[in-house]
């Protein structure tokens, strides 16, 4: 995907209007719907709402044999792909050609070809929801969901198909620009490959926070039979945790997830928190199937289709769980907090975490000093908040730990600024602390409150992350943006990336003998289909302690038993065209 170029509307529909507003999902979109979504809304869709949500909107295509679609309910986005920004070949037309019920309950969007040149006289259709008001209030989920049968070609005949099922911001029909409004692509598949793909668009283009035009995605996931039968495709984004988050699903099974914490919450609030409308298209040529071979070709065929069975919007108020705390809680508000010292019975260490800033924590007037508070369980830390008074640390680091006595550091500066300071981490711990080394001041260190903010989980099992900041170095990078470094830097918004060959390695220094209980592998869309986790004493011979050939991607949590100096992943048969790449490469033990 990563020459993917992105999928805009055009003009952004002239006359169009957008209800931005995120309360009463249900009913704003039965009103700019019109009468035949509120027919919808009275006869729900085939399956029932998953559990603990509710139907708010959704479309059996019930109309005749040979008709068009309800124009109450949808807009064709016509005229030529190359309008699109994708590189796209054909032609959208409105015609019952091209989209149609088949009057047996089902949508088809097909594609024609006339002439002699692959490359030319192609039709097809697009065609997108009147109504942009499909999501979720804070706190709340909304799910999109669709029975789809994609066209019926291969790989032999069916290079340069596109199939599409994909949502849009609001905002964007307001005037915000693409891709910062947000793009959610629920299912995309190209060439035949009986795959799909699952991605989110976000930030500017080209580059920033999501890698535009490729996004932040799935990469290529297997879709046995999608081909010749109707298969569900939804995508869930979920309010109600902290960090928030957008889950991929094939069939019901959750295959992607991906949280607010891959990019800054700047970008991700402009991309999620709005309403969407959603999309339908099939096209042909482009960036993406270019991506993976080209196409169409000679032996491409006409007349491949999409098949839409159904379509449904469900929503569920507060999520329906009660262990993750709300986004921006803080956790250690009211924890079990200790401290190395206290300047008097008045600034005893609880006072840094009460939730009242006319107390603080002050310590004796010597160097080091730490505070540190107990969250019960492990956490996965997104930010900790350093609210100082004015004898500060100019010299610190935030540590984790399990057990309260080995600890990680996940951040650390020697040109602390004191005042109020919230800082972006990643790290996993029961015990979070302060640990302070050379003072601001004559005086001692002195917090008004230290908070953190993070969601139930990290490593439970005891174990010390033993990567992070080490020497890390591979067989080759893609340039020189993407080094082995930023691998174990801790910054998922940084990442490693290979050439584009078979096989690859990545291989991190832990500067002793270790015993090895974890490795944690965060993938971008490059992927690895196949590899092994390797350790070795002398970073010449190596033992194996974990190996695939049906990698996955996306987030990988692997226990493994083993020991060494040097810790690798090896890469011998990469998912995508493109090389290996990870955001993080993490490996725990003792």
């Amino acid at each position: 995907m990563r020459t993917r170029t992105p999928r805009r509307t055009r003009s952004w529909i002239a006359g169009a209007t957008a209800v931005a507003t995120l309360g009463l999902v249900g009913v704003i979109a039965v009103l700019n719907a019109g009468p035949s979504a509120a027919a919808q809304l009275a006869a729900p869709a085939s399956p029932a709402p998953p559990p603990g949500f509710t139907l708010t909107w959704s479309d059996e295509f019930g109309g005749a044999a040979g008709t068009g679609v309800s124009t109450g309910t949808w807009k064709y986005d016509t005229g030529p792909g190359s309008t699109f920004g994708t590189g796209e070949i054909e032609t959208m037309t409105n015609s019952t050609a091209n989209v149609f019920q088949d009057g047996a309950g089902h949508l088809v969007l097909r594609a024609l070809h006339s002439g002699t040149d692959p490359r030319a006289g192609w039709t097809s259709g697009r065609i997108e929801t009147q109504a942009a008001t499909f999501g979720a209030d804070a706190g709340d989920v909304v799910r999109m969901e669709s029975s789809i049968q994609q066209p019926n070609v291969t790989t032999a005949n069916g290079a340069g198909y596109w199939p599409a099922f994909w949502m849009l911001g609001s905002t964007l029909r307001t005037g915000t620009t693409w891709p910062t409004s947000g793009e959610v692509d629920i299912l995309e598949d190209i060439n035949g490959r009986s795959s799909v793909f699952g991605t989110l668009h976000c930030g500017v283009n080209p580059g920033g926070p999501c890698n535009e035009s490729t996004g932040i995605g799935s990469g290529e996931r297997a879709c046995s039979g999608c081909q010749t039968g109707y298969h569900t495709y939804a995508v869930e984004i979920d309010r109600s945790k902290s960090p928030e988050e957008i889950r991929w699903y094939l069939d019901g099974v959750n295959y992607f997830t991906l949280p607010a914490t891959r990019v800054d919450a700047t970008t991700w609030a402009n991309a999620v928190h709005h309403p969407f409308f959603i999309i339908y298209d099939l096209a042909m040529g482009g960036g993406f199937p270019d991506a993976f071979g080209g196409g169409p070709n000679a032996a491409t065929i006409s007349g491949g289709q999409m098949n839409i069975d159904w379509v449904a919007v469900y929503n569920k108020k507060g999520g329906g769980t009660t262990s993750p705390p709300p986004a921006g809680t803080n956790i250690a508000q009211g924890r079990p907090t200790t401290a190395s010292s206290t300047e008097n019975a008045g600034s005893p260490a609880s006072a840094a975490t009460d939730g009242n800033t006319a107390t603080r924590w002050s310590s004796a007037f010597t160097d080091p000093q730490w505070l540190q508070v107990d969250l019960g369980q492990s956490y996965n830390l997104s930010s900790v908040n350093l609210n100082w008074e004015a004898a500060y640390a100019k010299a610190f680091q935030i540590q984790t730990s399990q057990d309260g006595t080995n600890w990680t550091s996940i951040y650390s500066t020697t040109t602390g600024t004191g005042g109020n300071q919230t800082l972006n981490v990643t790290g996993s711990g029961r015990y979070v602390r302060m640990y302070g080394t050379q003072r601001a001041t004559a005086y001692g260190y002195s917090l008004y409150e230290f908070g953190l903010t993070g969601t139930p989980g990290g490593n439970p099992s005891g174990a010390t992350l033993l990567s992070q900041g080490r020497p890390t170095t591979a067989s080759s990078t893609e340039n020189a943006g993407t080094p082995a470094a930023n691998a174990t830097d801790g910054n998922t918004a940084t990442r490693w990336s290979s050439a584009f060959t078979d096989p690859q390695w990545l291989q991190v220094d832990l500067g002793a003998t270790h015993a090895i209980s974890k490795v944690a592998l965060n993938w971008e869309a490059a992927y690895a289909r196949a590899f092994q986790v390797q350790t070795s004493a002398d970073g010449t011979n190596w033992t194996t302690v974990y190996s695939t050939t049906t990698g996955t991607g996306g987030n990988q949590t692997l226990n493994v038993t083993g020991s060494g100096r040097y810790v690798r992943v090896n890469g011998t048969q990469r998912a995508t065209a493109y090389g290996y790449s990870l955001y993080e490469f993490q490996v725990y033990g003792s």
